[in-house]
């Protein structure tokens, strides 16, 4: 029996094959989409889940306590003697692991070939506490001499070809010269769901002889490193808050009984350390990702999903309306099984077997295509997803159930319907399907609804990344070069290359600093005490040109002077912002002194500038202080270039630079394309809702084309006699059409009071923002209502050229 339901389902499908090839396409296009969600979301969900020993990993993390008008703060970056302390004060603790993550590019020497790569550092338990794999080397082992490392099996490639890098040794310049590491190790590439990532990695011990290890291995108050430990099984240390509280005060507590006399006594402890599972560490933006992983809010997941379930609805409920339309012409054959005995319930299941060979074909059309489209689909994600069962072994049972879910979501409705018929009343040819009824007109409106709403978010996304990108920050961000010197002798390099591009017209200025702007560039920021108030503030150490090659705007006071000598050891220049948030104004700020700040040094202001944008546009405008301090060096040298094509610029920047520092590769970056960069979230969240929203229209006028078509099968008679009686094709065009414009008018009315409210919630993240506008919802309602005239007007079209007499024999 079951055999023949296949059969009979085969046929049916084969018989009607242009309208099965849509139907089937349709829903493998809203399966393939919903497939490729699902793998992000499987993704960034199953972060660091390969690590054998997860559920004993925990990250440190510092909880301190709301300013007064601030939110709460967390810190996972610590001091060096923290990871040590935790093992020997806490019971509890198995393991420590340091890691110092690679913010910037090492030189690397091999012979007399110079490049770059990132270099981490990491404890020697690295490789035995997490289950990065090895494919030479031994976990125990390969970090256990100071100049030992560990690089991947892409940048042993890279630098050895085929040969064995194991044993190899390269010159790695960390400080002021080259160092010999030795390759102990080469590791597996590290998966696209890790939040710990690294190129190569080194011994921890070997920091502690080079001057940042000096400056930091008994200093409680440097924070640059992350701390992880292994608990041993069964302990709840992360749990027992009273241990790390009480952990905290061993080493802070005279500052903490300093701000007990500040506030009278009535101060609350300001902070403590926390443990925070490594599963959690990805999906916590409040308290970060780990290096350059981005933690991701699992709402935004979550959206993204709801986005991919849309998609497949609408894939669903056109695959609903197709079969009811494309079993119009059955009701005869379902008549004829029940006079002869067919049941109910057998009919029912016919079309539910029709409906899971649909699903069945489609699903392995969405496998292909969400396979062929999973590259595109990572560009736009910036992610490195694979289609792998092996890593995703949960997508055996979700596709499994995803086909069993869609054959009863879409072929309940019309096997319920179809097998309703009497069959008296089908032989008399008295029933016929309409496309009118209520519920079709409900899964027509939902589609436009979802599509609608879609498009409309996108508009408003994309209208917000062009406000950002276009709002100035406040100085002259074009036309910028911006040379990065890490890992180069600054005071080698940049007076000469300063001297040789002033003798080139099309350059037009240079400037040095410690940090440049943009995504990815760093920042610094000090905290300390201003007559008894907490403040923090962002510090950037620059050069005596810096204000005017970027155009930044002093408004009171005076830039730096390489004439006093003053101004590189303890002058400073504030913006508006730091300048109100220390209640002062234009009138008396020059003079005022920092106290608080490096209290042998308090600082002098010696001028104010206007606010500029040194972060995302996101964020609001924070205190800004410039300085010369000179225990500061600079790393990035700014050059801007004359107006226009920059290829002669660089050409000669690259000359001069070759000149200099032939040894050294050069590296650099226009400054906008940085500052764009803050904006990268965004992008991918138009482009990934854009998509969706084409296809969501794209199956909706899959549907409608089904409806179209079954209305004018069904009113076939009734247009030959208007076209009898005179009636012309725009008359009949437009009688066609009318019914299915209404429904896009109604999803329209419906989907834009709620994608307001989503959007306007979305915009609340950003410190400047647009106004979400008329034109976003008239662009929305002129598009679909064009869109959907255009693919119910071929069918009407096609339904009111045919010859009449033809038509008036349909009955």
């Amino acid at each position: 029996m079951i055999k023949n339901y296949f059969t009979i389902a085969v046929r049916n499908l084969l018989k009607q094959k242009g309208l099965s090839f849509i139907n089937i396409f349709g829903l493998s296009v809203g399966l393939a989409a919903f497939i490729l969600f699902m793998i992000y979301a499987l993704n960034e969900f199953s972060f660091d889940g390969f690590h054998k020993k997860g559920k004993l990993i925990y990250r440190a993390y510092l909880d301190i306590e709301a300013r007064e008008g601030e939110k709460k703060f967390y810190s996972t970056y610590h001091p060096m003697p923290l990871g040590p302390a935790l093992k020997k004060d806490l019971a509890g603790v198995r393991e420590f692991v340091r890691l110092k993550g690679a913010w910037t590019e090492s030189f690397l020497k091999m012979g007399d070939k110079v490049s770059r790569e990132k270099l981490s550092f990491a404890d020697p338990a690295f490789f035995t506490v997490f289950s990065f794999p090895l494919k030479e080397g031994n976990p125990y082992t390969v970090l256990k001499e100071p100049n030992s490392i560990v690089i991947t099996e892409k940048v042993a490639t890279k630098l050895f070809g085929k040969e064995e890098a194991v044993g190899k040794v390269i010159q790695i310049k960390y400080g002021e010269g080259y160092e010999p590491f030795s390759v102990t190790g080469v590791a597996e590439d590290i998966p696209s769901n890790s939040g710990i990532s690294f190129s190569m990695i080194g011994n921890f011990e070997y920091l502690l002889g080079t001057n940042e290890g000096k400056r930091s291995a008994n200093n409680w108050h440097r924070s640059s490193y992350q701390t992880f430990v292994e608990l041993e099984p069964g302990s709840h240390l992360n749990s027992d808050y009273k241990k790390l509280d009480a952990f905290y005060m061993t080493y802070y507590g005279e500052d903490e009984k300093e701000r007990q006399k500040e506030k009278g006594g009535t101060a609350k402890q300001s902070a403590t350390y926390r443990l925070q599972p490594l599963a959690e560490t990805h999906t916590d933006p409040a308290k970060g990702g780990m290096g350059d992983k981005e933690a991701i809010d699992p709402q935004t997941i979550w959206i993204l999903l709801g986005i991919a379930t849309g998609v497949l609805i609408i894939a669903c409920i056109n695959f609903t309306t197709l079969s009811i339309g494309r079993s119009a012409g059955r009701s005869k054959e379902i008549g004829v099984r029940k006079v002869i005995g067919g049941t109910k319930g057998r009919l029912v299941v016919q079309f539910l077997i029709e409906a899971f060979v649909m699903s069945l074909v489609s699903a392995g059309l969405g496998i292909l295509l969400a396979y062929l489209l999973l590259p595109f689909f990572n560009q736009m994600a910036d992610r490195e997803l694979q289609f792998s069962f092996r890593q995703f072994p949960q997508m055996f049972w979700l596709i499994g159930v995803l086909i069993a879910l869609v054959s009863l979501l879409a072929g309940s409705y019309p096997a319920w319907v179809l097998s309703s018929f009497k069959p008296v009343e089908v032989l008399k040819t008295k029933v016929r399907l309409k496309g009118s009824n209520y519920f079709t007109k409900s899964l027509v409106t939902m589609q436009f609804v979802l599509s609608a709403g879609l498009i409309i978010c996108t508009l408003v996304v994309l209208s917000q990344l062009k406000y950002m990108r276009s709002q100035n920050p406040g100085f002259n961000k074009e036309n910028i070069v911006v040379i990065d010197g890490e890992g180069t002798d600054p005071k080698e390099p940049y007076p000469i290359l300063k001297r040789e591009l002033a003798q080139y017209p099309e350059i037009l200025g240079t400037a040095s600093a410690e940090l440049s702007m943009g995504e990815g560039m760093g920042w610094s920021r000090s905290g300390f005490k201003y007559k008894g108030k907490d403040k923090d503030v962002y510090e950037y150490f620059i050069d005596t040109n810096y204000l005017d090659l970027m155009g930044i705007k002093l408004l009171a006071g005076r830039n730096f002077d390489s004439h006093f000598a003053d101004d590189t050891v303890k002058s400073v220049i504030i913006n508006e912002a730091m300048m109100k948030d220390f209640g002062w104004t234009l009138d008396n700020a020059v003079g005022q002194q920092l106290t608080g700040y490096m209290e042998s040094l308090s600082p002098v202001v010696i001028g104010v500038v206007k606010d500029i944008n040194f972060r995302s546009f996101a964020e609001k405008i924070e205190p800004q202080m410039f300085h010369q301090f000179k225990s500061y060096k600079p790393w990035k040298y700014f050059v801007r270039m004359s107006a226009g094509d920059p290829s002669k610029s660089l050409a000669t920047i690259e000359k001069v630079w070759r000149k200099i520092m032939p040894e050294y590769p050069l590296k650099y970056s226009f400054l906008d394309e940085d500052l764009r960069r803050f904006y990268e979230g965004e992008e991918r969240w138009g482009k990934i809702v854009g998509w969706a929203g084409g296809i969501s229209i794209f199956l909706a006028c899959l549907g409608l084309l089904g409806l179209a078509a079954l209305a004018a099968v069904n009113r076939t008679k009734e247009v030959g006699i208007r076209k009898v009686l005179g009636a012309s094709v725009t008359g009949i065009v437009g009688l066609l059409s009318k019914d299915f414009l209404k429904l896009v008018v109604i999803a329209l009315l419906i989907a834009s009071p709620l994608a307001w409210y989503f959007m306007h919630r979305w915009l609340e993240g950003f410190a400047y923002r647009i106004n979400i506008g008329w034109s976003v919802f008239l662009i929305t309602a002129i598009g679909a209502m064009l869109v959907a005239l255009v693919t119910v007007g071929v069918q009407a079209v096609k339904a009111a050229v045919a010859n009449p007499v033809t038509s008036l024999r349909t009955e």
